[in-house]
């Protein structure tokens, strides 16, 4: 079985965000060759996910308001308490608690099957990087193991 690895860099513009990333995926797992195998799609980050869902506008307005229901940016979290936060804090810190806690319900990861070649995604699923805190670079990587 071989392992081949592909780094993605990505510049966000707001969060939420859904960014389809799917050609980025299919024309890597094409240069590789592979022809059966897996795929997995990892985001690097605790405040970005990786989900697969479809790629319909008004369906992702109502995935960005159903994430903001559910940890809304204007809540308290004592995360964004920089009085009382003393771990792992950085020069340019931000209060995203709810980036955090909305990434709790989604994944890090896709792990999307190969078949002679082609991706198994089905008619409608697309691979997104969600963006939940705000615009920045993000890094995404590709894996692919299989065979020939």
């Amino acid at each position: 079985m071989l392992a081949l690895t592909n780094r993605l860099l990505l510049e966000t513009t707001r969060a939420p965000e859904f960014i389809d990333i799917t050609q980025r995926v299919v024309e890597f797992v094409g240069s590789t060759g592979i022809k059966s195998g897996f795929v997995v799609v990892f985001s690097k980050h605790t405040t970005a996910a990786i989900k697969i869902n479809e790629n319909e506008p008004l369906l992702l307005q109502d995935m960005e308001r159903f994430l903001e229901r559910l940890a809304s940016q204007n809540g308290y979290y004592q995360h964004n308490d920089f009085t009382l936060r003393t771990v792992n804090m950085t020069e340019d810190e931000c209060p995203n608690g709810h980036a955090h806690c909305q990434h709790l319900l989604m994944s890090t990861s896709e792990t999307i099957p190969i078949v002679d070649g082609e991706l198994q995604l089905g008619r409608w699923q697309r691979v997104f990087l969600v963006e939940l805190d705000r615009p920045r670079t993000r890094e995404v990587v590709f894996q692919v193991l299989g065979e020939y």
